[in-house]
């Protein structure tokens, strides 16, 4: 991940990573490559920086970074909707197979241990805010 004040800072960052990579014999993999925008004019288009063979990054309003979604804004922000599914997929899953069966105190041990990690994984590397907590 490279993360520049400027579109023309992130191409010094990315000419440098080519150069390094050229060295190691190895390239970017443009169909793996994103570019996102995080300031005031996070929707106006610009020139994306370029890769290897004048190929452009490809800009995207939201992306995946190990498994924490970024969203394109006027300031830094995280998606958490991916974590919710996946927290509720886990929740009905463990649920659905011991939640008559065992006691309370197992049940409430399961789902702390396997879905509270689900819901939180990556969120100390995001600002949290009122409305992604709710259940919208």
């Amino acid at each position: 991940m490279l993360i520049a004040p400027s579109v023309n800072a992130l191409q010094i960052l990315l000419n440098a990573c080519i150069d390094e990579l050229s060295q190691l014999d190895m390239r970017v993999n443009v169909n793996k490559s994103l570019c996102i925008r995080f300031e005031k004019r996070y929707n106006v288009d610009c020139a994306c920086p370029l890769l290897s063979k004048n190929e452009p990054l490809k800009r995207v309003n939201q992306c995946r970074y190990l498994s924490v979604y970024f969203v394109s804004g006027q300031s830094f922000k995280c998606s958490f909707d991916q974590s919710k599914r996946q927290h509720f997929k886990a929740f009905n899953s463990i649920f659905s197979k011991v939640g008559r069966l065992a006691s309370e105190e197992v049940v409430i041990s399961l789902l702390r241990d396997k879905c509270l990690p689900v819901l939180l994984y990556g969120v100390e590397a995001c600002p949290v805010l009122v409305r992604a907590i709710s259940n919208r």
